[in-house]
């Protein structure tokens, strides 16, 4: 650890001016904080990036799996983090409370063996996340198909890492001196995919693991590429990160899913972001089936979530940081997850950062 704080601040040195990365996932986030990594090296600032599902998902989103939980004879099943996201007709929590089924599962799976057990029952699971949980919710669709179920659903809202990154790049507010790509979702798409950044953008891009010294040895790389003059996509977590990714979760993600447009909280439509079940697969796709209709509604003003997860604005920066919006009431999803980085900022740095 010695050799790679000594290496890092030799190379701050050569560069002689203040270093901008962005950590992607949401677990970089807190664990950066944890490590107390930021706290080491003052000429690195570290931006958090759209790399928490929780805080992505957009508030039409949150409506719409309401709307379908609220339908007769209906039961939502979802990961827990999703519970207290803020949508414009409340959240899933609330609609639990009032009278909809809403089920909390650790894997799709869980809503499979449901929807068997309970056939008077329409199933649907929200199937949110990136391309790390992607091939739970394709496998449990499989397994739907395979045994016969003609009472589960998916209401997809799915969000594909690269786009976003493409989309953030292309904004000229936003001035990066690197990446820290997620190690979990490179597991399954392997590191082509993000070739871009260094091609077109020009920008460092190191894919790491989440304990202390990977971080620190996938910063140490971002800065050798800086004093070469050079942009790569590396991979700084080998154990995990195959140059070909997850094969079998692609193909089984390919046999289910295609690429649509989607929408991510606070920054807008992204072309090819999101992921649909295939036209072949309709009659699983609960937003065709059940036709929800949410009311149009916009992101909350005060909320800086959309700058915050574009790593334009710090969350201390917001308004509602600390005051109005807290891990006990959050206002925006940025609060919600602990993967969040308001919530992370929170509980590393108090309620006034």
């Amino acid at each position: 650890m010695k050799r790679l704080q000594d290496g890092i601040n030799k190379l701050l040195d050569k560069i002689g001016r203040p270093v901008k990365f962005m950590e992607v996932c949401g677990t970089h986030t807190v664990a950066i904080f944890r490590h107390g990594i930021r706290g080491l090296f003052p000429g690195i600032s570290f931006i958090s990036g759209p790399g928490c599902p929780v805080c992505v998902t957009s508030r039409r989103d949150i409506d719409n799996a309401i709307l379908i939980a609220r339908q007769p004879d209906v039961a939502l099943f979802t990961f827990g983090d999703m519970m207290r996201v803020p949508g414009s007709l409340g959240s899933l929590n609330r609609a639990r409370a009032e009278g909809a089924d809403v089920r909390v599962v650790y894997s799709p799976i869980d809503a499979v063996n449901a929807a068997a057990n309970e056939q008077g029952r329409k199933v649907v699971f929200f199937a949110t996340g990136f391309e790390t949980t992607i091939p739970l919710v394709a496998a449990a669709v499989e397994t739907a198909r395979a045994s016969g179920l003609d009472n589960f659903y998916i209401y997809s809202v799915h969000k594909l890492v690269p786009p976003a990154l493409s989309a953030l790049m292309t904004d000229d507010r936003v001035s990066l001196d690197g990446f820290i790509l997620p190690g979990h979702v490179s597991a399954i798409i392997g590191p082509a995919p993000y070739g871009f950044i260094a091609r077109q953008f020009h920008i460092p891009a190191v894919v790491t693991g989440f304990e202390a010294q990977e971080i620190m040895e996938g910063v140490l790389m971002l800065l050798s590429q800086i004093t070469a003059g050079r942009a790569a996509v590396e991979v700084a977590y080998k154990k995990a990160v195959p140059d070909s990714g997850n094969p079998r979760a692609l193909t089984l993600i390919d046999g289910y899913f295609e690429p649509c447009d989607a929408e991510w909280r606070g920054i807008g439509v992204i072309p090819a972001s999101g992921l649909r079940l295939k036209k072949k697969w309709a009659l699983m796709d609960a937003e065709k089936v059940f036709r929800p209709e949410p009311p149009s509604s916009a992101d909350l003003q005060g909320c800086s979530c959309g700058e915050i997860l574009r790593g334009l604005k710090l969350p201390t920066e917001c308004k509602l940081f600390g005051t109005g919006c807290t891990p006990d009431h959050p206002v925006g999803a940025c609060m919600v997850s602990t993967e969040g980085s308001c919530a992370a900022y929170y509980k590393y740095r108090g309620p006034r950062g």
